[in-house]
């Protein structure tokens, strides 16, 4: 074992620490959720037993990421076909396409196959052009994914797996059936998972609203897996089965912290049963090509959306950042306040200032005690409150590749950032579940704060079940 067994006890403890966190802030403290708290807890870790220790369903884990992995490649050929000279095999040289500088040559050998580095070039992280893996393989595979989950919808697929993990929630948990199946189609999808459930939005309870709310926040779409798989795919070659393992683990801990926060006041009217998804008999069902095509268009406009965000949050960043630069050049001030103020804001960054804010909540998922690796992880989470998890992720995807942080720290680390729960997503989210249901959209946005705290909480609380059942095995990791 590569770690201290205590820093698994200190990722089960940091369950109920959450959860107690989550109590702190709730609506109605005397109103305990308890079978919510404990079957929801314990649907947690008995998947986290199957996804970490036990050897058939890790190997059915395994066996799923080799199967996306393939998908996943499958999807560059048409990037290959529109920036990479027509049906060749091979991926062009970035330094073609952005411009010269230190040598980046990530190429496939053929559809299905491994990364590899053309030979002679030493794959280094300082040669890792990400501006290029993100721009030109990661979001055409946004395009690609879109497409094929609509696909999937069409002929009826994904379908039946929603509504068994929706029962599964219903039954265990004993949250109402809407809820249970929007939070089931997570899942897959984003914001479309609220469509679902359309009829019994307008008549569906505050603590309903927030659970849908939080799943939203706290579990991220299929159309976007391959974005943040592509980053880790090199270092961390099992990165797409744990990461569609993490969607399904957040799902009950949004259910636990949204019930906590937001607790069930009324009775819901879906209480006890399942809703099935209703067909308008009179609404002809689009063809197999136009339900690809119109993925495919949704996928654009998701992929184009992604980059515009990052594109604006990070230049604000940096522009706040540049800010603070400045007042820290009064360091060198003769004036004794002048200087104080120029040495206060020598340290001070919005990363270092959410690095700050997110520590305690970081540590109580047992990803390290060393505290360079504590707060570099504590850094990498807090960013995404603001900048999105992109950012996130590309940075793992460097220390990683360097060797400067262990292999349970990426573990962790990857599971607790693998949702939406971030400022970007909010107007998303509220937004898009408010035009569903205008009539409810004071009680929507009065929630809508509250659900991305209890999304933020549910993706600690993965990352907890990760550090329980991580004992230090490297093949964790495909390694």
């Amino acid at each position: 074992m590569s770690h201290p067994l205590y820093l698994n006890v200190i990722s089960f403890c940091g369950i109920f620490a959450l959860c107690f966190i989550a109590w702190l802030s709730s609506e109605h403290r005397r109103l305990i959720p308890w079978k919510v708290i404990i079957f929801g807890i314990g649907l947690q870790l008995v998947m986290g037993l199957l996804i970490f220790l036990f050897a058939p369903t890790r190997q059915f884990i395994l066996g799923l990421n080799d199967a996306l992995n393939a998908i996943l490649d499958a999807s560059e050929a048409g990037a290959r076909f529109m920036l990479g000279g027509g049906n060749s095999a091979f991926v062009p040289d970035p330094e073609l396409m952005v411009g010269p500088g230190p040598a980046s040559r990530w190429i496939y050998r053929a559809v299905g196959t491994p990364y590899v580095s053309v030979p002679g070039d030493r794959l280094t992280p300082d040669n890792l052009n990400f501006g290029f893996i993100f721009a030109f393989r990661s979001l055409p595979q946004v395009v690609f994914f879109s497409a094929l989950i609509a696909l999937l919808y069409r002929l009826g697929v994904i379908q039946p797996v929603v509504q068994v993990f929706a029962r599964l929630f219903r039954a265990t948990m004993s949250i109402s059936g809407a809820e249970s199946l929007s939070g089931a189609a997570n899942i897959f999808v984003g914001i479309e998972s609220a469509i679902a459930v359309k009829p019994f939005l307008a008549d569906m309870t505050r603590s309903e609203l927030c659970a849908i709310l939080t799943c939203c926040f706290g579990s991220i779409a299929s159309t976007v897996l391959a974005l943040y798989t592509s980053f880790l795919r090199p270092t961390f070659p099992t990165i797409t089965g744990h990461l569609m393992s993490a969607s399904v683990l957040t799902i009950p801990a949004c259910f636990v912290m949204a019930k906590l926060i937001v607790p069930e006041t009324d009775v819901p009217k879906t209480l006890g049963k399942v809703p099935t998804e209703e067909e308008d008999p009179n609404q002809k069902k689009p063809s197999l090509i136009d339900s690809l095509i119109v993925g495919a268009w949704d996928g654009v406009r998701m992929a184009v959306g992604i980059a515009a965000v990052v594109i604006a949050i990070l230049g604000l960043v940096a522009l706040v950042n540049t800010f603070f630069a400045y007042l820290a050049n009064f360091a060198a001030s003769d004036n004794p306040l002048i200087q104080l103020i120029g040495n206060i804001f020598s340290v001070i960054t919005l990363d270092n200032i959410f690095g700050v804010l997110f520590l305690p909540l970081t540590f109580l998922t047992g990803v390290s005690l060393d505290w360079q690796e504590l707060w570099q992880a504590s850094v990498l989470i807090g960013q995404r409150l603001l900048q999105t998890e992109i950012p996130s992720y590309l940075k793992l995807a460097q220390l990683s590749a360097q060797g400067l942080i262990s292999d349970r720290a990426i573990l962790i680390i990857s599971y607790v950032l693998c949702g939406f729960a971030h400022i970007a997503s909010f107007g998303i989210f509220v937004g898009g579940l408010a035009s569903l249901v205008p009539e409810r959209r004071a009680d929507i946005s009065a929630i809508g704060w509250k659900a991305l705290w209890a999304a933020t909480l549910a993706t600690y609380m993965t990352g907890c079940i990760a550090g329980v059942f991580d004992f230090g095995n490297p093949a964790i990791l495909g390694k």
